[in-house]
This record gives C-alpha cells, structure tokens and sequence, in this order.
C-alpha cells in the first residue's frame, strides 16, 4: 500500500505509534531525520497530519523545537522549521499550548538540574571538609532527599 492510499481512518489508527517513530527518527541520524522529513512535502500526508494535529503535534512537538533551534545539520533544521510552520499555521492555538507546555517543561527541567548541581556542590563541599579532617564522609539522608524530591 502506497501513502497516496491510506485513509484518514486508517491513519489515525496508528498516528501516536507511528509519530513517536517519526520522533525517534528525527533526533536520531540525518539521512533517516531528512527522509522523515520529508513526509510533510507529500500533500496526502500533510492532509492526513493536520487533521490527527491534536494527536501528532504534542508528541513531536519537542523533537521540531530541539531540532529547530539548533540541529548541527542545516539542512535538518530548515526542514524542522518548514513542518513547525505547517503546524502553528493550521492551527495556531494547539501549537501556542505546545509550545507553551514545552517551555514549562524546559524550564522545569532547568530548576531540577540547578538542584542537582546545588546538591553536588553541597556533597562534593562536605567531603572537602571530611577529606581535610580525615574523618569518614557521612552524608545525612535528609540533605540528599529534601533537594531530589522535590
């Protein structure tokens, strides 16, 4: 079966599995991330897209920000920039929430590793200061899981 044939119901059966495909393609080698791509050229699969967005746009979406920002390979990033196009000019307010949940997703992810760092600094200055005295490195269970829980 060619993609010209599949049908919208069709499609839509299997867009979550076949998107978090896409996804891996596209973070993973150049050849295979342009070929995948380059789906979006094809007028039947962007018919196909845009009516599954609300299903595609949320599982891909972090993937086009990631490679469209700063992919190493131009060619990559200007084809992630053309599909992030297709999808906030077909439908603007989905792609405003994705792009709104992924910089809180970011930005969540940057106070986590902040706390990490913090927590490092905090172990590795403790242990300067056992190593110095020559006493045993005892880290209190409260330092470490008051900052990785939280």
């Amino acid at each position: 079966m060619t993609v010209s044939h599949w049908s919208s119901y069709y499609f839509g059966g299997f867009t979550g599995g076949v998107m978090i495909l896409v996804l891996d393609v596209i973070v993973c080698g150049v050849r295979v991330a342009e070929r995948a791509l380059y789906l979006w050229n094809n007028d039947h699969i962007e018919n196909l897209i845009r009516q599954n967005s609300k299903v595609i746009l949320p599982i891909i979406f972090p993937a086009l920000e990631k490679n469209g920002r700063n992919h190493w390979n131009q060619v990559v990033q200007s084809l992630t920039v053309n599909v992030r196009k297709i999808f906030a000019d077909s439908d603007p307010e989905l792609f405003e929430e994705c792009l709104r949940q992924f910089q809180e997703n970011e930005a969540k992810a940057e106070e986590i590793k902040t706390k990490q760092e913090a927590t490092w600094k905090r172990l590795e200055e403790i242990a300067a200061t056992k190593a110095a005295s020559s006493e045993a490195v005892l880290v209190p269970h409260a330092t470490l899981t008051s900052t990785s829980s939280s």
